[in-house]
């Protein structure tokens, strides 16, 4: 999701790399959510951090709450920024009710676009000062 509202929102910004520890799939439910949004995640696809290759970074963001404590380590020329969301698809695991699972999902895909819309200020503070991991 946080992919999607990046090249949404800040394609003229910032050039996004969206990868995790192991590759999962796209979950469906996303997409539903992201389509009501008006974004359309469908084309991408879930991708390890081993397939981005030797990439040289200015930033890297991690935004799943376990990504601070299991991410390789990747050089950045400003730093890694946490800012850890909840996983939907967790939160959603006891439901049976689809309005139930879709909730969570909304709920975090609404957080993840406030935190998107944030960037260029959270990118611009943290280029103006030294390196130095946040939390």
């Amino acid at each position: 999701m946080a992919e999607g509202f990046t090249r949404h929102l800040l394609s003229n910004l910032l050039d996004v790399f969206s990868a995790g520890i192991e590759a999962r799939g796209l979950d469906p439910y996303a997409v539903r959510v992201m389509k009501e949004a008006g974004i359309d995640i469908s084309n991408q696809y879930s991708k390890t951090v081993s397939e981005l290759g030797q990439m040289q970074f200015d930033y890297v963001i991690t935004l799943c709450a376990a990504a601070e404590d299991n991410c390789p380590f990747f050089p950045a020329k400003h730093g890694i920024i946490h800012r850890g969301f909840d996983d939907p698809g967790e939160l959603a695991s006891g439901e049976t009710n689809e309005q139930e699972i879709l909730k969570h999902y909304r709920n975090i895909r609404d957080q993840i676009r406030k935190y998107v819309e944030t960037l260029p200020i959270v990118l611009r503070k943290r280029t103006s000062q030294p390196s130095s991991d946040t939390k």
